[in-house]
């Protein structure tokens, strides 16, 4: 049976990338691969076995008390992903206020502004050669008339999912092979349920937090590409313009109140939903994985400081 589900995925995802190519259904061309893709993934990933729980295993924890609990006991719902690692609606949930607040971002902001700042990164590329000629003022367009397209962003919202999930089973892997080798031991699955879980509080207090700023602030003071992320100014970068110093300003804004709370959360969520997986190898992982990400970001600033000025 959870062969079947994958096929099933597959099956309906190419239905609708054909639809979308053949201009049935404008626009789901996108949301369509993404589906297929998930498939694929998923049917892949059921070969890999689930941990067996031990006799003296909590039961499950229901949806809601596992969600609850990430924000007044995360530690308790993370042994208990050891024995059962559930991490689906984790990642639908944090999908589902992602949705929310970039739908509410785009309205507030406006397509045309979003699309004329993303517009400026394109002129970079054009500069160097790297794109033809007029990519920029056809990107805008394209930008903004996808915005306005309903059915595009009924797929933009299918494939925030699924790409959440493919996001969510990278970073799995590259946590557990950091934690393997530190010598200690995790199921793939577990990891997973750690990585998807410890993302869930943070997620949803920023999201929830950058959508009461959203309606506080004039439009004309928010950044229509930094802000569609976040809002919520707790670090260090508020001290850098991104326009001036992009590098500087991505490289502060990893230190900040979320930041080091996620950071403790992926550590805590390791360390108790694996079967022997030292404090150290859960630090290591969660710092290495930070860091990478950190670093790939500041050569992207570098790059390309025109998509922040």
């Amino acid at each position: 049976m959870r062969r079947i589900l994958p096929v099933i995925i597959f099956a309906v995802g190419v239905l609708v990338l054909i639809a979308g190519i053949l201009k049935l259904l404008p626009g789901a061309a996108g949301a369509g691969g993404a589906f297929a893709f998930l498939g694929v993934l998923l049917f892949g990933l059921s070969f890999i076995p689930k941990p067996e729980a031990s006799a003296d295993a909590e039961p499950p924890l229901t949806p809601f008390e596992r969600t609850a609990g990430m924000f007044y006991e995360p530690t308790r719902v993370f042994q208990n992903l050891r024995s059962h690692p559930r991490w689906l609606v984790a990642i639908l949930i944090v999908s589902l206020v992602s949705v929310i607040y970039s739908t509410a971002f785009i309205q507030r902001v406006t397509p045309e502004r979003i699309a004329e700042q993303a517009a400026k990164g394109v002129r970079e590329f054009e500069e160097h050669g790297w794109v033809p000629a007029g990519t920029a003022d056809k990107s805008r367009d394209a930008v903004v008339a996808e915005a306005k397209n309903p059915i595009k962003r009924v797929g933009d919202a299918v494939s925030t999912v699924v790409w959440r999930i493919v996001g969510v089973a990278v970073l799995a892997v590259l946590y557990l092979l950091i934690v393997l080798m530190f010598g200690g031991r995790i199921n793939f699955w577990q990891s997973m349920a750690a990585t998807a879980h410890a993302a869930l509080p943070v997620t949803v207090l920023q999201k929830l937090l950058s959508l009461v700023i959203l309606y506080i602030k004039s439009p004309d003071d928010v950044h229509p590409l930094l802000g569609q992320e976040s809002l919520v100014t707790d670090n260090l970068g508020y001290f850098f313009l991104p326009a001036d110093h992009p590098v500087l300003f991505v490289l502060a804004s990893t230190i900040g109140l979320l930041s080091f709370y996620r950071l403790w959360l992926t550590a805590t969520g390791l360390k108790n939903s694996g079967q022997k997986v030292s404090s150290s190898a859960a630090w290591a992982a969660a710092l290495g994985i930070l860091l990478l990400g950190v670093l790939f970001s500041a050569v992207i600033a570098a790059l390309f400081p025109g998509f922040l000025s």
